[in-house]
């Protein structure tokens, strides 16, 4: 054999590494879809323990507090807030995406408690979940997902969504039969039309992560849009005054909204690592099957169905499932190396766009840290890290010292089992994003 000959089995190790990455980094987006599931399908149950007379949008605003609370206190106990500064100073462009991002989640929010109280969880998760149809739109149209992809990803995806659509049908039937005369369309339109900004709010989270962009830094300018939003629409709805002092009758439940916020923020950061690792066509409707977790919160801890008719049970059951099959529909038609060649035609064009270093770029999408950036995932606490988290265990543990149990009939022990399952998917994630990504 000729030394000199050029070697092909260089850029075949080379090729065969790459290749494994990508369907590690997708597995654990699959994994982290299904987390996010199961963690956004329980942040709205607290929302079932207030009572009723409580604006919805003092719920919201309570709700924000807690998730502003948990996306400073979560990344700078995960890794330390100065890997922030970092990503900010590669693609500042990104600060104004999450506010946008931010200030389009406050309003959705506020329209889930409204459909919350006017069709229930069981009814409303699915609606407004419809914003999986959006992003698999803004996916394929902008971010070039699904390109190359072949008939069968094409198809797998294309399926579900049809399939998700005709179990929203069925739910947004179903609901008739639930809600109070005249409240049934008020809250199928808060549902549908917090699923149309939740899945237009997905265009900042992709821009961002197809640039190279940290999911914890992200974050945390997200609720910066959040916070200054939801602040406006209850001052400008409920006056300060009002606001005040509903805010401070609802001192015995304040714990449970903020609470409801702080697991929120949980679900919704396994959900941003889902969709950074496997898209919004795929990562979105994987996250959707907080569904499920909805129907069971809404059935067995509140028994939100009891009472109802045999053909209501058949029409919400078979919705949820109908939905959550074109979900996993979705979700298993993973991503081609060629379509990933797309995706990085995309990210290409971001990062020329603004300006931001390819090397930057191409660090994110692989999940690991560029090499003069590597010191950011040592896990170092500064003295502002460590302020965040003991403020915000403090807040938590005093709000919880006042917090009651409404009157409530209340299953505490599938609340519990619940807790548990979900507690599961939080540390086996967890774990599989550290050993895969470092949380990068």
């Amino acid at each position: 054999m000729n030394p000199s000959a050029p070697s092909l089995e260089a850029p075949r190790r080379y090729w065969q590494f790459e290749n494994t990455r990508l369907r590690s980094l997708q597995a654990v987006g699959i994994f982290c879809g299904f987390a996010a599931g199961a963690w956004l399908g329980g942040a709205e149950a607290p929302v079932k323990l207030v009572n009723p007379d409580i604006s919805p949008i003092t719920v919201s605003f309570a709700m924000v507090c807690g998730v502003f609370l948990a996306r400073w206190s979560v990344p700078a106990l995960i890794r330390g807030t100065a890997h922030v500064h970092s990503d900010i100073r590669q693609a500042p462009h990104l600060v104004v995406w999450a506010i946008l991002a931010g200030s389009m989640w406050a309003v959705a929010n506020t329209l889930t408690i409204s459909a919350i109280r006017n069709v229930g969880l069981s009814i409303a998760f699915p609606l407004w979940n419809s914003n999986s149809l959006l992003g698999i739109f803004w996916g394929i149209v902008l971010f070039k997902e699904l390109h190359s992809a072949g008939w069968r990803r094409w198809l797998g995806v294309l399926g579900g969504a049809v399939s998700m659509f005709g179990g929203a049908t069925l739910l947004a039937i179903a609901s008739s039969h639930q809600a109070a005369p005249g409240r049934a369309t008020v809250g199928i339109l808060a549902a549908l039309g917090a699923g149309i900004l939740w899945g237009t709010m997905y265009i900042p989270y992709r821009k961002a992560y197809l640039t190279g962009m940290n999911p914890l830094s992200f974050i945390t300018f997200f609720t910066l849009g959040e916070l200054v939003t939801m602040l406006m629409l209850a001052v400008g709805y409920r006056g300060a005054a009002s606001l005040r002092h509903e805010l401070v009758s609802a001192r015995p439940v304040l714990f449970w909204l903020m609470l409801g916020g702080f697991v929120w923020v949980i679900g919704d950061l396994f959900q941003q690592y889902a969709t950074k690792y496997v898209g919004i066509s795929r990562g979105i409707p994987l996250s959707n099957t907080n569904q499920l977790w909805g129907l069971l919160w809404g059935i067995f801890v509140f028994h939100e169905l009891e009472g109802a008719g045999h053909l209501t049970y058949v029409q919400v059951a078979g919705g949820s499932l109908l939905m959550a099959l074109g979900a996993v529909a979705i979700s298993l038609s993973s991503a081609t190396e060629r379509e990933h060649l797309s995706w990085r035609t995309a990210a290409d064009r971001e990062g020329q766009r603004y300006g931001v270093k390819p090397e930057y770029v191409r660090a994110g999408m692989e999940g690991r840290e560029l090499a003069d950036e590597a010191p950011t995932s040592r896990g170092d606490r500064s003295l502002l890290d460590w302020i965040l988290i003991i403020a915000t265990t403090a807040i938590f543990v005093l709000l919880g010292s006042m917090a009651r149990l409404p009157h409530l009939a209340i299953a505490l022990s599938w609340a519990v089992m619940l807790t548990l399952a979900m507690s599961i998917l939080l540390v086996g994630c967890g774990v599989a994003l550290w050993r895969t990504t470092r949380f990068r």
